[in-house]
């Protein structure tokens, strides 16, 4: 399978370190390590709720607000698509 900036295509295949690097890489320095922390790997990320995000990573609201919003929403919707 190909490999986007060493990261799988398929968030689904993505490892907790290919996920971290994922909200580096957006410019979530500071809140990637909550991902870390919470062991989130692509499938868990492809679980997420927008609850989960705003409480479950400790993160202050703006960020997760977006990080939720422009990354772990638009992420699941490709998912979805590509998976049916």
């Amino acid at each position: 399978s190909s490999v986007e900036n060493g990261r799988p295509p398929d968030p689904a295949d993505w490892a907790v370190i290919d996920v971290v690097n994922y909200f580096r890489t957006a410019g979530f320095e500071e809140q990637a390590s909550a991902f870390q922390e919470q062991e989130i790997d692509g499938k868990s990320l492809l679980l997420m709720t927008r609850n989960d995000v705003l409480t479950g990573l400790s993160l202050k609201l703006g960020p997760a607000l977006k990080i939720y919003e422009y990354h772990v929403k638009p992420l699941q919707t490709q998912h979805l698509k590509n998976s049916s």
